[in-house]
């Protein structure tokens, strides 16, 4: 008995357990009030360099540019979204070749750099002219708005078949039981209860690859495309003042900023019937 007692540390004691909590508080004030320094340390940075010259010939342009990030991600977010569905069942089939050709296509986007996907698709494929010409696509190719956006479907694609895959199979083995026991057909079942279910899952998964893919959208800038990130550096080419990637900093921070507001009301309005 003894020697059991030996193994089994003690309880800490109420003040130990007081005074680790309140430092634990006390670091989380210190975080907040590095943060609050930071913050108001942008905000005089912003006011002391206020060029309203400035600000009325490249604000347009900042505007061009947001716009440009906005529709080349949520057009790419929905068409990688159309394209992920038979990817990710193809990668929960049996068939043993659909699964190793949708598992190669997600093995391979998830494993390489975005730009150099983009890289290969602009300037790759753009090698390949007369093929393209004679094949009625090199309108597409050449124009490098559109090689960003396949890239980023074909990117984003890769991610929510994952995304999508794993939130089905999260639902309990139990639902498609019972649906089966009530003699529903494995398609209504699987839109009206295995579905509904899996998207609750997905719901943040989702999130967080808009959020990344809004970020990760700046790499078309290189291939000439004037988005947010592609009008900064123009901005800064003729100003050479920093701030122009500030503003660009407060941009991109106030996208992801709504759009966590907006995923956090969609997550409460579905789980609304999970809470007490």
């Amino acid at each position: 008995m003894s020697f059991v007692t030996e193994l089994i540390p003690p309880r800490p004691a109420p003040a130990a357990a007081k005074q680790g909590l309140t430092g634990a508080r006390i670091a989380g004030i210190s975080v907040l009030a590095l943060w609050a320094l930071l913050a108001a340390g942008l905000v005089l940075t912003v006011i002391n360099g206020w060029n309203q010259d400035k600000f009325l010939r490249y604000g347009p342009r900042y505007l061009h540019g947001l716009w440009t990030t906005i529709s080349l991600v949520g057009i790419s977010v929905v068409l990688g979204a159309a394209l992920s569905v038979p990817i990710a069942f193809a990668r929960m089939s049996k068939n043993r070749v659909a699964g190793a050709i949708a598992y190669a296509y997600v093995y391979v986007f998830r494993s390489t750099p975005l730009l150099a996907q983009l890289f290969l698709i602009y300037y790759g494929l753009g090698s390949f002219k007369p093929q393209l010409e004679s094949v009625g696509l090199w309108w597409f190719f050449r124009d490098a708005w559109y090689c960003g956006l396949l890239s980023f479907v074909l990117n984003t694609a890769a991610y929510q078949a994952e995304i999508l895959r794993g939130a089905i199979e999260s639902v309990p083995r139990g639902q498609h039981e019972g649906a089966a026991a009530l003699g529903i057909s494995k398609t209504i079942a699987f839109r009206k209860i295995i579905l509904p279910q899996a998207l609750i899952v997905a719901l943040r998964p989702y999130g967080n690859e808009i959020i990344l893919m809004i970020k990760g959208s700046a790499v078309v800038a290189i291939v000439t495309v004037y988005d947010l990130m592609g009008e900064t550096r123009y901005a800064f080419s003729r100003t050479f003042d920093y701030q122009t990637y500030l503003w660009a900093a407060i941009f991109y921070l106030a996208i992801v900023e709504v759009l966590r507001h907006v995923w956090a009301f969609l997550e409460a309005r579905l789980t609304r019937h999970l809470k007490r």
